[in-house]
């Protein structure tokens, strides 16, 4: 045998063992398992129906706030008279013009009950209280002075006030003060004669259903005055007005069984609901 030969056979039963020793490496690792499939490579359980995506929500829109009954309706109250009016003489009482081509002291200090409970006081707080009840009803309410400090308005800018402020009418709140301490009860003044259609059926109307409404929460008319109504041309306030005004003259401050009323809180909350029920009526029938 020739040494080539010899080296091949060598070399083949080197491969031999070699093939031996790694089938019984693979045969010693015990069996291959070929069903098992690694876990996180398992089939997960059979696919069921596609799931159907929820409807969009349908949000109920939250409700609207219903307007008032007075939602159309503007109204402006005027206080009477002042704080301030009193340390202030030369301003009240510089003249302005009275809506008939006169003059008049632009405001007066007003009148106060026997144990000096002050008009301006009083109407101040009728009339924020009117306020309320009306913006309530949806009303705009407009006030020709806020707080109870000042001084003024002068009458001429008071009856110019629901023109300016583009309002439909314009409630002048005062209490009387007669020197008789027997005189009692409320009453309405409009301008006479009337200077313009404002003045004359429309302010007429809503005096009458301010008293009214007077009569109608307890309160006793004028003893002064038939059907509690005053008619008078020298009120520059009701002078200037261009929309239906009435200055209205809620109680006698001298008078002990009304004074009482005046001075108290629950009176002065009766005169305001009746001072806003009254305009309330009148507002349903313009």
């Amino acid at each position: 045998m020739s040494a080539r030969v010899r080296s091949l056979l060598v070399a083949l039963g080197a491969l031999a063992v070699l093939a031996v020793a790694a089938l019984g490496l693979v045969l010693g690792a015990g069996p291959l398992d070929l069903g098992t499939r690694p876990p996180d490579l398992a089939p997960g359980p059979p696919a069921g129906p596609a799931a159907t995506p929820d409807p969009p929500s349908s949000a109920t829109p939250a409700p609207t706030e219903e307007p008032g009954p007075l939602a159309d309706l503007h109204v402006v109250l005027d206080p009477g008279h002042n704080g301030g009016n009193a340390a202030a003489p030369a301003q009240i009482n510089a003249p302005v013009g009275d809506g008939r081509g006169g003059s008049k002291a632009c405001n007066t200090v007003g009148s106060s009950t026997a144990s000096g409970y002050p008009e301006h006081a009083f109407t101040l707080d009728v009339a924020l209280r009117a306020r309320e009840i009306l913006r309530a009803d949806g009303a705009t309410v407009t006030l020709t002075r806020e707080d109870d400090s000042g001084i003024g308005p002068c009458v001429d800018e008071r009856g110019q006030s629901a023109g300016r402020a583009g309002a439909d009418v314009l409630v002048s709140i005062h209490a009387d003060g007669a020197a008789d301490p027997e005189v009692r009860g409320y009453f309405a003044i409009v301008s006479e004669p009337p200077l313009n259609d404002a003045q004359a059926e429309p302010s007429r109307a809503l005096a009458a259903d301010l008293l009214a409404a007077l009569g109608a929460a307890g309160f006793a008319p004028s003893s002064s005055y038939p059907g509690a109504l005053s008619e008078r041309a020298d009120l520059g306030t009701l002078n200037w007005a261009e929309r239906p005004a009435v200055l209205l003259e809620l109680a006698e401050m001298r008078n002990p069984g009304e004074a009482e009323l005046i001075e108290s809180e629950e009176g002065r909350r009766r005169y305001a609901e009746a001072v806003a029920a009254g305009i309330r009526q009148w507002a349903a029938g313009r």
